[in-house]
């Protein structure tokens, strides 16, 4: 039955990204990765947030083209050991399992990576009670990747609010989706080493909380430990923008969005944190926006049969 299929696969050659883009090519597709996707979130609920952070440290590094997916080879470096990804970046086995099932599905390799990271992160964040916002698709893959850009494009938990808005604006994003696509932070865990410094030396910080997160990441050594984001770290919700609120954002980057001075992003908190629906709303926005960044389309790239890989 696949041969058959596949004989009459033709892929579209639009330069446009699209959210009807797999509908004739392999309707299969997108029910393929939400079922793995449940699955092993149901097992592991920490995916969720480490799948949609992939998606996002791929697309600041070049555009959404999966480039963070290469391993590295005898001859090539990837991204995969840049400062904000080594020891940090997780989640690539599962998107192996789901570019081998999509593959089947589709009878033949028609999905990029690059897409399923895309999908995978809308899917994560729907499956932990967010908004299931429309991707668009028809992104291919790079065949190459960036380590260099990687350590400079990311942005890092140590930047103040003035180095994270520059960032963001840098990538063609303003100050409502830097304070929106934080807000994906209302999932996942931290490694005492993105927080060590402000438990221990900034003072805009509840003490009970800095000193709770003490006995987790200690002046030395544990660097590897986890906290979680925010108070309801398996559920997608706007406890993180009351953390901030509160004076409890775990990272320096985070409390940076709230400072109770009056800011613009002190105000989108306030305002986030009153209406969650609006920032399920805007969030699904924001990630759009974001994954419309640099896409590689039409002939551009190509379609890896491993993401691990080029062709």
């Amino acid at each position: 039955m696949c041969f058959v299929v596949a004989a009459a696969i033709v892929i579209p050659i639009s330069a446009q990204l699209s959210p009807d883009f797999y509908d004739k090519l392999c309707p299969q597709a997108l029910p393929t990765i939400r079922s793995i996707l449940e699955k092993a979130i149901y097992h592991e609920p920490r995916l969720g947030a480490s799948l949609l952070r992939v998606h996002f440290h791929d697309c600041f590094v070049n555009g959404c083209d999966a480039s963070v997916l290469l391993d590295d080879t005898p001859n090539f470096t990837g991204e995969k050991t840049a400062g904000p990804n080594l020891n940090s970046l997780r989640g690539f086995e599962v998107i192996d399992e789901i570019k081998e099932a999509v593959n089947s599905a589709c009878c033949g390799n028609v999905v990029s990576c690059a897409d399923i990271l895309a999908v995978a992160a809308r899917d994560s964040v729907a499956i932990l009670g967010g908004p299931s916002y429309q991707v668009l698709l028809g992104r291919r893959d790079a065949r190459t990747a960036s380590l260099n850009d990687a350590n400079s494009d990311i942005p890092r938990p140590i930047f103040d609010f003035p180095a994270l808005l520059s960032n963001f604006q840098n990538h063609g994003l303003d100050l409502n989706d830097l304070v929106l696509l934080s807000g994906g932070h209302t999932i996942g865990l931290a490694r005492c080493t993105n927080f060590r410094d402000r438990i221990y030396n900034e003072t805009n910080i509840k003490p009970k909380f800095a000193a709770s997160l003490r006995g987790i990441c200690p002046k030395e050594g544990g660097d590897d430990n986890t906290a979680t984001l925010d108070a309801t770290t398996a559920n997608f919700d706007t406890e993180y923008f009351k953390d901030l609120l509160k004076l409890k954002g775990l990272l320096h980057s985070d409390q940076e969005l709230f400072k109770g001075v009056g800011s613009a992003s002190d105000g989108l908190v306030q305002y986030y944190n009153n209406n969650p629906g609006a920032f399920f709303a805007d969030f699904g926005v924001s990630m759009i926006k974001m994954g419309n960044m640099k896409p590689l389309t039409g002939s551009d790239g190509e379609i890896r049969m491993n993401c691990r890989k080029i062709n």
